[in-house]
């Protein structure tokens, strides 16, 4: 492998870069990788697995499957290795829980134990005179590479009202497990949860249940919650024929896809989390116990952080009526950040800033992203084999969404095009074997 520790160092080790291990490993198992991965062993959404939650999606959509239906890592083969293949198919669920799909991806995972550094993180990544990468890790190593695969999933969007807030009262909905036992420090506590998505309502329902002493009031930019397009027609968007024809669709035709397709996965809800909602906020009628209540058609203008609370200053959108409220804690239930154009606020992955200079950019001053996911260079400009995983849907459609929809398919077409970049003299001769980490 010459001066190279790895043909392929892959960024982030959730279930987009764990498809990707599975794929190098029955596909291209000339390739030798390694994943580097902040937390200190594998898991999928701790802050989110709610108790009677599930995953919104067929169980065959999982690591594998709909890329290679014989292979030793799906959805169906864990449940056989666990013993509950049985009492699964007896539960009668649409979906599966989030929880066993988390020990799912947790099973998968640990298989790679080898190939993985745990407890660490990329800082930064430079470009090699001979070609390939060099990438800094937070211990102080270095590693170098062939090619680069960037998945750290995408960061948290934050209303404008928050951004310049930081207070440990104010958390987005993916840590709600993590701060649990702060909240059931403050009997009583005022808990307001923003959004109008499929979290919101789970969340909102979880701390009424939670801690029955507390008050919720969840806040709508819009009339009501929506239920989920869950429309076979429009499933289709899962399709990998969708990825060629959203990807070559002009930049004008992508909105407008997006417009329609929107509510196939974001600003909407399942129907049975909608119909456990209206029916709990019913039943509180009956009751007199408004513990939850919901503020509609409502934009949040400011957020201050007081002694006592967060200060959330309204104005109703359509009455223009000002009002505020005061909150022991925030839960921010509003969803993800996408790429951006390179004035914005996510143009890539922060990892790969001291390289955006080296992309191309579209007409509207986006990443140039190749069919394959691959970052394209700009004009008269090298660059060594760098790709998105599980980032790219304002190129790739909403499959490359925070779904497992596509999750296969995208790793087997990036680990393609990772064998036909690295030359075929330079692989490593043993694909399992783990190289030895270390500066050089």
């Amino acid at each position: 492998m010459g001066s190279f520790d790895a043909d392929v160092i892959g960024i982030g080790f959730g279930p987009s870069n764990i498809a990707l291990a599975i794929a190098l490993e029955e596909v291209h198992p000339d390739l030798r990788s390694i994943f580097v991965e902040s937390r200190t062993s594998p898991a999928w959404q701790p802050g989110m697995l709610l108790s009677g939650s599930d995953i919104q999606h067929h169980p065959l959509r999982d690591l594998v499957s709909p890329r290679n239906p014989r292979s030793h890592y799906s959805f169906t083969n864990h449940l056989h290795e666990e013993g509950r293949l049985f009492e699964f198919l007896n539960l009668n669920l649409p979906f599966p829980l989030r929880k066993d799909y988390a020990r799912y991806v947790k099973w998968a995972a640990r298989q790679f134990d080898d190939q993985v550094e745990y407890g660490t993180s990329v800082t930064g990544l430079e470009t090699l005179p001979e070609g390939g990468v060099l990438a800094r890790l937070a211990d102080g190593r270095e590693l170098r590479s062939q090619s680069v695969v960037v998945a750290p999933g995408r960061p948290p969007y934050l209303p404008p009202a928050f951004r310049k807030l930081e207070d440990a009262r104010v958390f987005h909905y993916t840590r709600y497990l993590d701060r649990v036992a702060e909240l059931a420090k403050k009997p009583g506590a005022r808990i307001a949860v923003v959004g109008g998505s499929q979290a919101a309502a789970e969340i909102s329902l979880d701390v009424a249940q939670r801690f029955p002493q507390c008050t919720v009031k969840n806040i709508l930019r819009g009339f009501g919650y929506r239920q989920k397009d869950l429309s076979p027609f429009q499933g289709e968007v899962f399709f990998p024929d969708f990825i060629d024809y959203y990807y070559d669709a002009s930049a004008e035709s992508k909105k407008d896809l997006d417009r329609q397709l929107r509510h196939t996965n974001y600003s909407a809800a399942d129907m049975d989390v909608l119909t456990a909602y209206h029916t709990r906020l019913y039943e509180q009628r009956l009751d007199g116990d408004y513990r939850i209540q919901l503020t509609r058609n409502t934009d949040i203008t400011g957020a201050v952080a007081g002694p006592d609370g967060i200060t959330l200053e309204f104005v109703e959108r359509h009455t223009g009526d000002i009002s505020s409220l005061e909150a022991d804690f925030v839960i921010l239930a509003t969803g993800f950040v996408d790429l951006t154009d390179d004035l914005g606020e996510n143009f890539l992955p922060p990892v790969l800033s001291p390289l955006q200079h080296l992309v191309g950019r579209t007409p509207e001053r986006h990443a140039e992203i190749g069919r394959d996911y691959r970052l394209l260079p700009a004009k008269d400009v090298e660059l060594p084999p760098i790709y998105l995983n599980g980032l790219c849907e304002t190129t790739h459609g909403l499959g490359d969404a925070g779904s497992f929809s596509l999750v296969s398919h995208r790793a087997a077409a990036i680990a393609d095009s990772l064998s036909k970049e690295i030359p075929s003299r330079t692989k490593a001769k043993d694909g399992h074997a783990h190289p030895q980490l270390g500066s050089e």
